[in-house]
């Protein structure tokens, strides 16, 4: 049995500016860049990334928690390439992961990052034939 999500996006000026909401959360404003929009928000695609980027990072920091390992901060930044040609989806996407950890080993954040992309972040698994995606990390000890 699949679970459902809900979301909507209500355009709220004459041009294409939306504010996006589900459930009881804050709303989120979208736009897009002059002179299409405004400019007064995230783009479809930066919020794309962002969407990644958290999802990649919720299931890196549970799995490196489930194996014990201290997360004490975590950063994704994340830079999409975007196609020349309609429709300018990404092409590549690179991931550069920054983890905060006083005993987290470089296999076990290869692991996570492994185990995220093959079964657990939804997101990433759900574009990866789509998308050429890269990653690279970086235990910073604290």
């Amino acid at each position: 049995m699949s679970q459902q999500l809900t979301a909507s996006a209500e355009m709220v000026n004459q041009k294409v500016k939306f504010i996006g909401t589900s459930g009881s959360n804050p709303e989120v404003t979208l736009d897009y860049t002059p002179p299409i929009g405004d400019g007064e928000g995230y783009t479809s695609l930066e919020l794309f990334l962002v969407s990644l980027a958290s999802c990649a990072g919720t299931a890196i920091a549970s799995l490196l928690r489930k194996m014990r390992k201290d997360v004490s901060g975590l950063k994704i930044n994340v830079k999409g390439n975007r196609k020349e040609q309609p429709p300018t989806g990404f092409e590549k996407i690179h991931m550069e992961i920054i983890l905060k950890s006083k005993d987290a080993l470089e296999s076990d954040v290869k692991k996570a990052i492994s185990l995220s992309e093959e079964s657990i972040c939804p997101v990433w698994n759900m574009i990866k034939h789509n998308v050429e995606i890269s990653s690279e990390y970086e235990i910073v000890r604290v």
